[in-house]
């Protein structure tokens, strides 16, 4: 499979994850289904933001808002690439990957075996920082009064293949 073309096709956060499904399914034979996806404002600090988190032993993944509109608005090139490892990242928690380096090594490894070391997604995925110095406020730290999530619709479409 063409990942890369596939990344390039993707026209919504849903297509973005099922494209890390099937990598995920076809280099680990792992798999996982039942999952949403919510966006939500996480807030930031001086020292990074937080591109998105997966409470373990649940069905969500939450993903920060203000990078993806961020990134929408300046570096439209970068959405589907950032878009695809943070998903890969979470989706590996997901599948039981729960610890943070482990993680972040294997999305890497994973992500280079799929679109080959030069592909911005397995760049972003060496060194994150690189791509994103400007979505850090350096002197702000907030996080938002209420967590508010908003869930995006038909996400994981390959766990829906019935209605009742």
């Amino acid at each position: 499979m063409d990942y890369a073309k596939q990344l390039d096709q993707a026209r919504s956060l849903a297509d973005v994850f099922e494209i890390v499904k099937r990598g995920v399914s076809g280099v680990l034979g792992r798999t996982r289904a039942g999952l949403m996806l919510a966006l939500a404002d996480l807030g930031n600090h001086p020292q990074g933001f937080l591109g998105a988190f997966y409470p373990v032993a649940t069905n969500v993944i939450v993903m920060n808002k203000v990078p993806l509109l961020r990134i929408q608005e300046t570096n439209p090139e970068l959405y589907k690439p950032y878009a695809f490892y943070v998903l890969l990242h979470e989706y590996l928690h997901s599948v039981g990957f729960v610890d943070e380096l482990v993680c972040r090594d294997r999305a890497r490894a994973l992500s280079e075996t799929l679109f080959g070391p030069d592909h911005l997604v397995s760049r972003i995925s060496r060194d994150f920082s690189q791509f994103f110095p400007n979505l850090v406020f350096p002197d702000a730290a907030w996080q938002p009064q209420e967590l508010r999530l908003e869930f995006v619709p038909n996400f994981d479409r390959g766990s829906a293949s019935y209605f009742a």
